[in-house]
């Protein structure tokens, strides 16, 4: 199965080009906006070593005080699978984390254990190097189209995810986003689907496209406003954030 657009590269703020394509984003990508909003709650109070699994391009190490947290980052060697280019990290198989049991004081996993087949796996071995008192923050998409085709194996329920990271002592299931957030998105993924010149005959398309561009730009302002006043139902949200204690 051919993926007919991958996510656009999450890269960390670094400069002022970077800086605006960051947070320009989370205008429109509303999976990637209300992950930011979580972690902005709780990583900028991480101290010690903290272990970035899946990192990718560490787009929210950004958020860590540098002066009180010492950075790791782990991905896999196949960095095309997922279109990251980061040579600060340290790779690893996907399976097995190579660093000794209760080595870390934080840990933070942003949308990876959808692409892990052995998911319970990871989350074993998350658990075994993260000290004892040591806090986890774990996303994951629950209503998100495929994407890294043919690397993307799961979505989680609330239930599931309450017996994936039962080992830990304290864990907190939050949704991100409501059902509102969802449908605009999905409008969204029409309306620039639409728009990719992948067949000749879009061009066809282009009139009732922009006619009825008005439709998602409204609904993107109405996601907006459900998400930061938390409106909508949370059956059906955007993901989870969980918050685990060892």
């Amino acid at each position: 199965m051919k993926e007919h657009f991958r996510p656009v590269k999450n890269a960390a703020p670094s400069s002022h080009l970077g800086k605006l394509i960051f947070y320009g984003r989370m205008l429109l990508d509303f999976q990637i906006l209300t992950i930011f909003r979580d972690l902005k709650k709780s990583v900028p109070a991480f101290r010690g070593k903290v272990l970035d699994v899946g990192c990718g391009q560490s787009p929210y190490r950004s958020l860590l005080d540098e002066n009180t947290t010492d950075y790791y980052g782990i991905d896999i060697a196949e960095a095309e699978k997922f279109d990251y280019a980061n040579k600060d990290i340290t790779r690893f198989d996907g399976r097995h984390i190579p660093f000794e049991d209760n080595k870390f004081d934080c840990l933070l996993c942003t949308e990876v254990l959808e692409h892990v087949f052995d998911y319970q796996g990871l989350v074993n071995e998350m658990r075994r190097v993260l000290r004892t008192g040591g806090v986890a923050i774990i996303t994951i998409p629950w209503s998100a189209r495929q994407h890294y085709v043919p690397h993307d194996f799961f979505r989680y329920t609330r239930f599931s995810l309450e017996n994936i990271f039962a080992e830990f002592g304290q864990v907190e299931i939050r949704p991100r986003g409501t059902d509102v957030a969802v449908i605009a998105n999905k409008l969204l993924v029409l309306w620039v689907r639409n728009l990719l010149p992948r067949e000749k005959w879009n061009i066809l398309v282009l009139p009732l496209w922009l006619l009825f561009s008005p439709i998602p730009m409204a609904a993107v302002l109405v996601a907006h406003l459900c998400i930061l006043f938390d409106l909508g139902g949370h059956d059906d949200p955007l993901g989870f954030t969980i918050t685990v204690t060892k």
